[in-house]
C-alpha cells in the first residue's frame, strides 16, 4: 500500500515512542501516507491502522478531525486560507474574495485543471503574520496581500 522508503519513515517515527504506544505515531503516519498518496482514502487509513495495530475508527476520527489531513481528493496544490480572528480582523476576507476571483472556485473546491483546491483554515498559529495560509500542509505564507497571493499562484502554477 506504501512504499519502502513511507514505511521507513513511519518505522522512524514510531521509534520515538515507547514499544506498546506505537499508535502514538499515527499523525505523523497520516501524513507520510498523505504525502505519497495525495489523499486519505479508506484504503489508506485502513492500512495505516493495520500498521500501528489501531482500531480504524481511531485512525479515521484523526484523519478527520484536523483539517491538514485531505480524506477526499484535492488539487497539486491546495490553499488553506486562515479565517480566525486575527487573519479576519487583518484582511482575510478580502483574502478569500481575492482568491475565489482568481481561482473560480469557493472554499472546499478544486480548479477543473485539478491545480489548486482552496480550504478554509483553523488559526494556524502566527498571527503577528496574519493574514495567513499554508500551502499543501507544508509552507506558510503571511502577511497576506492581493499582489502576494497573485505572485503564489503564479508560481505554483508554473511548478510542474
Amino acid at each position: 500500500m506504501l512504499s519502502p522508503a513511507s514505511l521507513e519513515q513511519i518505522d522512524r517515527e514510531i521509534a520515538k515512542y515507547p514499544h506498546d504506544q506505537r499508535q502514538s505515531a499515527v499523525m505523523s503516519a497520516l501524513r507520510i501516507a498523505q504525502v505519497e498518496k495525495g489523499w486519505l482514502d479508506n484504503a489508506v487509513i485502513e492500512f495505516v491502522a493495520e500498521y500501528l495495530h489501531m482500531p480504524v475508527i481511531a485512525v479515521y476520527e484523526v484523519a478527520t478531525f484536523y483539517n491538514m489531513y485531505d480524506t477526499q481528493p484535492v488539487g497539486k496544490h491546495k490553499i488553506a486560507l486562515c479565517t480566525n480572528i486575527s487573519c479576519m480582523l487583518m484582511g482575510a476576507p478580502e483574502m478569500a474574495d481575492h482568491l475565489r476571483q482568481r481561482l473560480g472556485v469557493d472554499f472546499g473546491e478544486t480548479t477543473s485543471d485539478h491545480a489548486f483546491t482552496l480550504k478554509e483554515g483553523e488559526c494556524m498559529g502566527a498571527c503577528g503574520d496574519a493574514p495567513v495560509c499554508m500551502v499543501n500542509n507544508h509552507r506558510m505564507e503571511g502577511f497576506l496581500t492581493a499582489d502576494r497571493i497573485d505572485q503564489l499562484l503564479d508560481e505554483l502554477k508554473s511548478k510542474k
